[in-house]
């Protein structure tokens, strides 16, 4: 009987994350800007990687620091998003440093549940360039909202 529980649980909770990640990939920002943004995300973590892309470098010709911020949030908001089930979550706040800038490959954005309470969740990030080296990291808290995660949202595969 434990097998059977356990099969159910964990059938449940792939089809959660694939929900996640079909949500996240669907949505305007990720589908027509970050379209080639890829994200996979299991219990407590996700991982999101996204090309470089020069429509978004300033003027010393690396990224700005809104996409350190936007796949930083994203991972550490995905991570939390994995136990929670019923609801869409918020971010309540979210810090960031970076450490090097990127001009070219991939960044990998890597985000971990530190700890939460029934409605509020702590994560933190790390973004790494292609060579593996950290470039910015962040931790922030994300709170449930009142909206229930639905198809109408893009909850859905």
């Amino acid at each position: 009987m434990e097998n059977i529980v356990g099969f159910l649980k964990s059938k449940f909770m792939n089809d959660h994350y694939s929900k996640l990640e079909n949500m996240y990939l669907n949505a305007n920002l990720n589908k027509h800007i970050f379209h080639n943004t890829k994200i996979k995300i299991s219990n407590k973590k996700s991982v999101i990687t996204s090309p470089t892309n020069k429509i978004f470098f300033h003027s010393l010709n690396a990224i700005h620091g809104f996409v350190y911020f936007k796949l930083l949030d994203d991972a550490a908001f995905f991570s939390s998003h994995s136990l929670s089930e019923d609801f869409f979550l918020l971010t309540l706040n979210f810090n960031i440093s970076i450490i090097k800038p990127v001009s070219q490959g991939n960044i990998r954005a890597i985000g971990n549940v530190i700890s939460n309470t029934k409605n509020i969740f702590h994560s933190e990030s790390f973004a790494y360039n292609s060579q593996g080296v950290l470039v910015a990291f962040g931790k922030g808290s994300f709170v449930k909202s009142k909206v229930k995660l639905s198809e109408k949202i893009g909850y859905c595969y």
